[in-house]
């Protein structure tokens, strides 16, 4: 594992690329702290990128990834062979933190192909994680069939993958009346597995305990990982491989004290050829632990980028999700999605959920998940009245049905139709 100085890496971005020569212009040479670099902003850093001005350098080994299909324009990472190894290395080390042990059986469904990273990336990080794991390469696209027979042939105790891969296999398996109590672990990555979805697999896996696999992406590098001790939603710094950061978002301020939310920044100190220097992770978290703990414990709190704004209110995914959460035992949803759309001069909201719900039930359920979403969000409520927004819609649909990315296998939180129609 490589891992540079700060000042090495700033100085070498400053030097060679023109992206950060520009941001860091009014920066001095020598004195400066972290904090008194100004912040990337992700637009213009990814338009800099597409003309190779974050690049340090050439390409002459490595490897290039896709990331972002998710929402708006896809983005490239390159990445030397040496910094995808210690990549893998120290992301491989965190799995192991987290409970890896000697012969463990593990089912990789995470996506590969069309540049994408993950499927890659788990593998490899098992094989540098220092625990030796027999590895079962089934990937994203699997169906249920080939995951019941594999599970049953090999005892295959672990299954790692996006929650909605996890999900939409559990929905089939449950809809045949299989169940694989052999299965331990269900390990999560990509996007988050809510504690009300941990019950709904449950009824195919009674025994599996689920857990994040680690928290990383392939534009900002590593973020953290999960061991025992982590709660949900919770993660660990990755030592002295990354400076983490947690900054108010209106103010920039930076935040170290335990309980206050921020958005994240993260330093990576193990890529040179494309430098990531206090970069937006996209995330909003707190700390857990107090300021100098080893490898500091924080908390997601969701998406910063997935907030939706519907005429003058905004609403996070997350929001949505606590709405909806106290019925999930009623209702069994697997999933929902937020679509925000424009017409006759005004935007509107429509929740998208995967439950089993009677066409004859759907009314009164509308009506009691909208006074909820109001009684959460009065101005939703208030705007409305005013004209400015149409009341916000449900929509029912099949286990399946909602919108994922076709590459990544992951869902699509928010669909905003109000340009693309």
């Amino acid at each position: 594992m490589i891992v540079y100085e700060l000042e090495t890496l700033v100085a070498l971005a400053r030097a060679r690329t023109p992206y950060y020569r520009a941001l860091y212009a009014g920066v001095p040479d020598s004195g400066w702290t972290l904090a008194d670099l100004p912040p990337v902003d992700s637009k213009t850093f990814w338009d800099a990128a597409e003309t190779g001005a974050v690049l340090t350098g050439q390409m002459t080994d490595g490897t290039a990834f896709k990331s972002g299909g998710t929402t708006g324009k896809p983005k490239f990472s390159i990445y030397r062979a040496s910094e995808w190894d210690s990549f893998c290395e120290v992301f491989g080390r965190g799995m192991a933190a987290g409970g890896l042990h000697p012969g463990e059986r593990l089912a990789n469904l995470f996506y590969a192909g069309d540049l994408y990273a993950s499927f890659l990336f788990i593998t490899h990080s098992l094989e540098r994680c220092g625990v030796p794991v027999v590895h079962f390469p089934l990937a994203g696209r699997v169906d249920a069939d080939m995951l019941h027979h594999t599970v049953a042939h090999f005892a295959v105790e672990t299954l790692a993958g996006v929650p909605t891969t996890l999900l939409g296999l559990a929905a089939t398996l449950a809809d045949e009346g299989v169940t694989l109590p052999s299965v331990r672990r269900l390990l999560f990555g990509g996007e988050t597995l809510y504690p009300d979805q941990a019950v709904t697999l449950r009824r195919v896996f009674p025994n599996a305990r689920t857990a994040s696999v680690g928290y990383a992406s392939v534009d900002a590098g590593l973020l953290g990982y999960a061991s025992p001790d982590c709660g949900w939603n919770e993660h660990r710094v990755f030592g002295t491989a990354t400076l983490m950061e947690l900054i108010d978002e209106s103010s920039g301020e930076p935040i170290t004290a335990p309980g206050r939310p921020g958005k994240v920044l993260i330093t990576n100190l193990t890529r040179l050829l494309m430098p990531v220097i206090r970069y937006p992770a996209g995330d909003r978290a707190e700390w857990v632990e107090p300021e100098g703990t080893p490898d500091r414990k924080f908390r997601l709190l969701g998406r910063s980028e997935e907030g939706a704004r519907i005429g003058v209110v905004s609403l996070y995914f997350e929001d949505v999700h606590a709405v909806l959460e106290p019925f999930q035992a009623e209702l069994n949803a697997s999933g929902f999605q937020l679509l925000i759309q424009h017409h006759d001069q005004r935007d509107e909201l429509t929740v998208r959920i995967a439950a089993p719900l009677p066409a004859e039930a759907q009314a009164a359920w509308n009506e009691r998940l909208a006074e909820a979403l109001y009684a959460a969000r009065p101005l939703l409520r208030e705007e409305q009245q005013r004209g400015t927004i149409h009341p916000p819609c449900f929509e029912w649909v099949a286990s399946g049905a909602l919108a994922i990315n076709p590459r990544t296998g992951k869902l699509k939180p928010i669909i905003d139709r109000r340009i693309t129609g």
